[in-house]
């Protein structure tokens, strides 16, 4: 990777559709506006365009953190532009201050981080942990555990 600039910028904008809203992506109880998620991935979206530039060949680069505020609610047709601003670099790790617009007003902001990896090594060590099987601590916890029809995890009776 060469170095990225502070204050280096990158955008990402998305057409709002209904596949993209809360009442769709999450649940259909929710109101017809723009999934937080989705906001995250055009923020995400926007801090890998910063970076693109200054990838070598070989070179991709993974979030590790997320810390945003969702404030406004963007309905279906407005494009969302995203805006993520480079404010650290240390080594392969990248901080970005990141907001997003609906055209009327910031929906969203916080901050971001991502590292830069190499693809090769990266994509071999997810074929083994593709090809491992579950642990038996996992399967264990599955088998203990349920999940309530509001997403809360639930001890199983007698627990």
């Amino acid at each position: 990777m060469r170095q990225i600039p502070l204050g280096t910028k990158g955008t990402f904008t998305l057409h709002v559709r209904p596949e993209h809203l809360a009442n769709r992506f999450k649940d259909a109880i929710l109101p017809q506006v723009l999934a937080t998620p989705v906001m995250i991935l055009i923020m995400e979206n926007a801090a890998l365009n910063a970076m693109r530039p200054f990838l070598d060949a070989g070179e991709s680069a993974v979030g590790t953190a997320v810390d945003v505020r969702h404030f406004a609610a963007t309905p279906v047709g407005r494009d969302v532009r995203a805006t993520a601003e480079v404010v650290n670099v240390e080594g392969k790790r990248i901080d970005f201050k990141v907001s997003a617009s609906d055209g009327i007003e910031e929906i969203g902001s916080g901050t971001h981080e991502r590292i830069v990896i190499d693809l090769r090594s990266f994509n071999e060590r997810l074929a083994k942990k593709g090809s491992s099987r579950p642990s038996a601590s996992a399967s264990h916890y599955s088998s203990e555990r349920r999940i309530s029809e509001s997403g809360a995890d639930v001890p199983r009776p007698g627990q």
